[in-house]
C-alpha cells in the first residue's frame, strides 16, 4: 500500500477510464495477484459440483464406498483450500482499494496545493469536498473488478467448458446469457453514468452553499436575509433529492437484474437438465453437476452486473477527479532572479512603496482596497508590482513565496494539536532567510516561545488543558476569534519571512492585547520588512511609515502623528477620539 510520503506518480488525465487504468498499473503485482486469486477461487467453486458428480456416479451409483470416501475427501480438501484462498483474495483486494483511495487523495491534495491561490477561483470548495469525500470512495470501489470481476469471467468460461462435457445444448444456452446481460445492462449503465454525474455536480453546488451559509450566517441574520437564503437552499436540496431518486431508480433496476438473471438461469438450465436426465441423455450424477454448475454461475453473473454498476459510478467519479487535475495554476514564466539584497516593493497601481527593514502600515476606508494592495505585493493575483528593479511576475514564483509571506487574518487553520497548527515542521518555516530553528519535539524552543510572546499568545497556551498538545478543531473553532487571530500571527512569525505582509493582524483583539502585540511586533521585526493593513491607532503609532489610501490610491504618506495633523480624512478614519489624540 502507498506510503504516506511516497510519490503517488503522475496521473493519467486523459479521461475517467484512463485514470482507473493508471491506478491499476501503479500496483501491477498486487492487481495481478488479486486477479489470479479471484480466478482460482471462482474456478474451484465450479470444481465442487464436478467432485459431487463423481461421488454420486462412482460412489453411490456403483455402491463403492472407497470411491465415495475418496471423492468426498477431495471435496473437503478443495473446500478448505478455497476458503483460505478467499481470505487471501479479500485481503489483497482490500489493499488494492486502499492504495487507490490513498493515491487519489494524495494526487488531489497535491494538485490543490500546486494550484494554490488559483484553486478557489477555478473550483468551488463544495466541489473539492465532494470529490474528497464521495468520489474517492467510488473510485476505490470500482477497482473491485480486478479480483472478483476477472475471476467471474474465468469461472464463466470454466463452467462453460465443464458443461460442454455434459451437453452442447446446455453450454450454448449458458454462453448466450452474456450477450443478453449486455443488452439489458448496457443502456442502464449509460443512464446511470449520466444521472450519477448530474447528481454529483448538484451535490457539489449544495455543499458549497452550505459552507457559504455557515460562514455568513451572522451577517445574513443582521441583514435579514436568512429566510431568502434558506428558501434557496431548500429548493436546491429538493432538486438534489429528486436527482437522487433518479439515481436510485436506475440502481435498483441494475441490482434487481443482478439477482433476477441468475435465478432465471438456474430455472431454465435446471429444467432442461432434468428433462434430459428423465430421457436418459445424461446421468443422475451429471444432473447433480449441472445443477451445481448453474448454482455456481449465480455468483459470476451477479458479479457481472455489479461490475457494471461499480464501474459506471467509478468512471463518473474518476472523470470528476480528472476534471480537477486538468485545472492549471496561474502561469509562472519568471526567469529573472529575485534581488539578492533587501529591496523596495512598489505597487504602481496604488502608489504604495514599501521600504525594506521598516514597519509600513496601509490605511484605507475600505478594507478590500488595502487587501488588494497586499495581494498584488504578494503576487496572489494580476500585478505590475516591482521588487527592486524587477517585476514580481518576472521572478519564479517559488522564490517569491520563499521570501514574501502574506498572512491573512482569516487564513485556514487545520485540525490538530496546537503545536502542529503553528509549527507543522521542525524548521522555523518555509523561507530561505529563516534564521531560527524550532526546538525539538517538545515545542519549547526559542523561536516558538518568541513567536508566542510577540503575538501575546502565551496566555492561550497556559489556559489550554494540555498546552501545546491541546487538540484544535478545524479552523480552531474551539477558540475565540481573538485567540484564532493570534494563533495565525504566531504561525506567520515562526515562518520568519524576509517580507511579512499581514492583513488586519489585530482586528479581533481587545485594546490591551492589541497594544502588547503592536509593541512586540515592532521590536521583534526590527530591521525586517513588515507591512500591515489596519486602522488601529495602537498599531499605527508604532509604524515607521503610513500610507493613507482613498479609492485604492495613496493620497498621503507620513508617520501616524503627521497624518493626524495634516490629513483630515485620515484623522476622521483612525482617531477614536480625535480631539484627545491631536491635543
Amino acid at each position: 500500500m502507498i506510503d504516506a510520503y511516497e510519490d503517488p506518480g503522475t496521473p493519467d488525465r486523459r479521461g475517467g477510464w484512463r485514470y482507473l487504468g493508471w491506478l491499476v498499473l501503479r500496483q501491477p503485482w498486487r492487481s495481478a495477484a488479486g486477479a489470479l486469486l479471484g480466478s482460482v477461487w471462482m474456478v474451484l467453486l465450479a470444481a465442487t459440483p464436478l467432485l459431487m458428480a463423481k461421488a454420486v456416479d462412482e460412489g453411490l451409483a456403483k455402491d463403492d464406498m472407497g470411491a465415495l470416501a475418496l471423492w468426498t475427501g477431495l471435496l473437503v480438501v478443495v473446500g478448505s483450500f478455497n476458503a483460505w484462498l478467499s481470505i487471501l483474495r479479500h485481503r489483497t483486494m482490500t489493499r488494492v482499494r486502499m492504495d487507490a483511495n490513498f493515491r487519489t487523495v494524495k494526487v488531489v491534495v497535491g494538485h490543490a496545493v500546486r494550484l494554490g491561490a488559483a484553486l478557489p477561483r477555478q473550483v468551488s470548495a463544495g466541489e473539492v469536498v465532494t470529490i474528497g469525500v464521495g468520489d474517492v470512495q467510488q473510485i476505490a470501489s470500482a477497482l473491485t473488478v480486478i479480483g472478483p470481476g476477472v475471476g467471474a469471467i474465468v469461472a464463466y468460461l470454466a463452467v462453460s467448458a465443464l458443461l460442454l462435457t455434459v451437453s452442447v445444448r446446455l453450454t450454448v444456452i449458458v454462453l448466450l446469457g452474456m450477450p443478453l446481460i449486455a443488452l439489458l445492462v448496457g443502456p442502464l449503465m449509460r443512464r446511470l453514468q449520466g444521472t450519477e454525474a448530474e447528481y454529483r455536480e448538484r451535490q457539489g453546488v449544495l455543499t458549497a452553499r452550505i459552507g457559504d451559509l455557515a460562514s455568513g450566517l451572522r451577517v445574513l441574520n443582521g441583514l435579514g436575509g436568512k429566510g431568502l437564503v434558506a428558501d434557496a437552499f431548500r429548493r436546491d436540496s429538493t432538486r438534489l433529492r429528486e436527482q437522487g431518486y433518479r439515481v436510485g431508480a436506475v440502481t435498483s433496476w441494475m441490482q434487481a437484474l443482478g439477482l433476477g438473471l441468475p435465478t432465471l438461469y438456474l430455472a431454465v438450465v435446471t429444467w432442461l437438465a432434468a428433462r434430459m436426465a428423465v430421457q436418459g441423455t445424461i446421468t443422475v450424477g451429471e444432473l447433480v453437476s449441472v445443477y451445481g454448475y448453474v448454482a455456481v454461475l449465480v455468483r459470476p453473473v451477479s458479479y457481472f452486473v455489479d461490475w457494471g454498476y461499480q464501474l459506471g459510478r467509478g468512471v463518473v467519479a474518476a472523470r470528476r477527479v480528472v476534471s480537477l487535475l486538468r485545472l492549471e495554476p496561474e502561469p509562472d514564466e519568471g526567469t529573472r532572479e529575485a534581488p539578492a539584497e533587501p529591496s523596495v516593493l512598489y505597487d504602481p497601481e496604488s502608489g504604495v512603496r514599501v521600504t525594506p527593514g521598516r514597519l509600513t502600515a496601509l490605511v484605507g476606508a475600505t478594507p478590500t482596497d488595502t487587501a488588494a494592495v497586499v495581494d498584488r505585493l504578494g503576487r496572489y493575483g494580476p500585478t505590475e508590482a516591482l521588487w527592486g528593479e524587477v517585476r514580481l511576475t518576472d521572478i519564479p514564483l517559488p522564490q517569491v513565496r520563499a521570501r514574501i509571506l502574506v498572512a491573512d487574518h482569516e487564513a485556514d487553520l487545520f485540525a490538530g494539536n496546537l503545536r502542529e497548527v503553528v509549527a507543522p515542521f521542525r524548521g522555523a518555516g518555509n523561507c530561505a532567510t529563516s534564521r531560527n530553528e524550532l526546538a525539538p519535539a517538545d515545542g519549547h524552543g526559542e523561536a516558538l516561545s518568541k513567536a508566542l510572546h510577540t503575538a501575546a499568545a502565551d496566555d492561550i497556551v497556559q489556559a489550554l488543558q494540555h498546552g501545546l498538545n491541546t487538540p484544535l478543531d478545524a479552523q480552531a473553532r474551539n477558540l475565540s476569534g481573538g485567540q484564532r487571530q493570534r494563533i495565525r500571527l504566531v504561525r506567520a512569525l515562526l515562518a520568519d519571512p524576509e517580507i511579512l505582509l499581514a492583513v488586519e493582524p489585530t482586528s479581533a483583539l481587545d485594546a490591551h492585547t492589541e497594544s502588547l502585540v503592536a509593541t512586540r511586533l515592532h521590536h521583534t521585526r526590527k530591521g525586517r520588512t513588515t507591512v500591515v493593513t489596519t486602522t488601529s491607532p495602537l498599531l499605527l503609532t508604532h509604524a515607521d511609515t503610513v500610507h493613507y489610501l482613498v479609492d485604492g490610491k495613496v493620497t498621503a504618506t507620513g508617520t501616524h502623528q503627521q497624518l493626524l495633523e495634516d490629513t483630515p480624512g485620515y484623522r476622521a478614519l483612525v482617531a477614536r477620539d480625535s480631539e484627545e489624540v491631536v491635543g
